[in-house]
């Protein structure tokens, strides 16, 4: 049977293969053929003939239905996952000649669900024919394919021919970006180097950065603080909170590649480093990703598109962290993190009944893959 199909697909694409109705019309030439021979009635030998040459004209005019038809592609803006791409695809006539109907099928890959295919009815001389559909996505990934075909049997649909045409294609799919409202990870990290967003509470030394609030006077406060204007209207003096920027260190966020993974807790991981990444960028800090793989990324656009392709490659040799803080995620715990980083661990089965010790560490984040991970990010508490 498979060979058959095999022998059906290459006739189809390098010639022509019979339809059905070719071949009723053939079996249909050849019973008045026999019947003719028998009977020797040149009656029947002038309908088998022109059973015949119905059938020898139904194998030319396909193919040439299919010639002087070029195909175009526009680009395809990137998805996250769980979204539709958009493909738009155009089919362009040549000639001078209409050219009706036409069957158009995509070869995209198995991870984009089925094979989309579209029927034209006609395209006029020198037109376009312009076809937009959506492709649903699960999952994350970069997906290539380059293979359109056209396929008619037009005019007297007795004979199918396709041919193949180039049309490469690129789409990338993004990890899904979870809608965080606040996240502690982020929130917090630096916290004991210093090397966050921090508010000036104390209002001690600082004269610049923005104001935040006004309080009362404390006992200790800088006078240059003061603001007279609203101590007047008070009646008692007021002071400025500031808040201010005090280091340029960036929100690093780190993806461990080196370990090996179970592929549903990786994908897991994916979506938390694209979560906090955007996370950070809509709380107007600077971030940035890196992985072994990688190195750093910083653009919005370079890290999705990284994290889409990203996979994990287990290592003997350890891969040396940077040394600032980050937010570390992996499969496996770690102790040797610098100085006020963040750890989200995914445990496996294994590790989850024999590091009770490490999962207690409040500086680390396991997640448990039976719980909701958005909630788990945000009710997360460190410190």
């Amino acid at each position: 049977m498979r060979l058959f199909q095999r022998l059906t697909f290459w006739l189809e694409s390098h010639w022509v293969t019979p339809a059905y109705s070719g071949w009723v019309l053939l079996g249909v030439a050849l019973f008045f053929f026999g019947a003719a021979t028998n009977t020797m009635a040149g009656w029947l030998y002038v309908i088998s003939g022109v059973m015949m040459a119905m059938l020898s004209i139904g194998s030319i005019l396909p193919q040439r239905s299919l010639q002087g038809l070029a195909v175009r592609r526009q680009p395809i803006l990137p998805v996250s996952a769980g979204s539709a791409l958009l493909v738009t695809l155009e089919v362009e006539n040549e000639t001078r000649r209409a050219k009706s109907l036409l069957q158009v099928r995509e070869r995209v890959p198995s991870g984009l669900g089925r094979q989309p295919q579209q029927a034209i009815a006609a395209i006029a001389p020198a037109d376009r024919y312009r076809w937009v559909y959506e492709l649903p996505t699960e999952r994350r990934g970069i997906y290539h394919w380059q293979l359109v075909q056209l396929r008619t049997a037009a005019p007297l649909g007795l004979f199918w021919c396709s041919r193949e045409q180039q049309a490469k294609a690129k789409a990338i799919v993004y990890p899904q970006i979870l809608p965080l409202s606040h996240c502690p990870i982020v929130d917090t990290l630096g916290d004991e180097s210093g090397l966050q967003w921090q508010r000036d509470r104390s209002a001690n030394a600082g004269n610049e950065g923005l104001t935040r609030a006004l309080r009362p006077y404390r006992w200790g406060d800088a006078t240059r603080l003061i603001h007279w204007r609203t101590s007047a209207r008070y009646g008692e003096l007021r002071v400025r909170e500031l808040e201010k920027l005090t280091s340029s260190q960036d929100v690093l966020i780190g993806l461990d590649t080196a370990v090996a993974w179970t592929p549903e807790h990786f994908e897991q991981a994916v979506i938390v480093a694209a979560s906090l990444y955007c996370y950070a960028l809509n709380r107007g800090l600077s971030a940035q990703f890196w992985s072994a793989e990688t190195d750093f990324v910083r653009d919005r656009t370079a890290v999705l598109t990284a994290l889409a392709a990203i996979t994990f490659k287990p290592s003997q040799v350890a891969v040396p962290l940077p040394e600032r803080p980050l937010i570390w995620l992996s499969a496996q715990p770690q102790s040797a993190l610098p100085a006020g980083s963040r750890q989200v661990w995914f445990p496996n089965q294994t590790a989850a009944h024999s590091s009770d010790e490490a999962a207690s560490d409040r500086s680390r984040l396991r997640i448990d893959p039976h719980e909701d991970l958005m909630q788990q990010l945000q009710s997360s508490n460190f410190g």
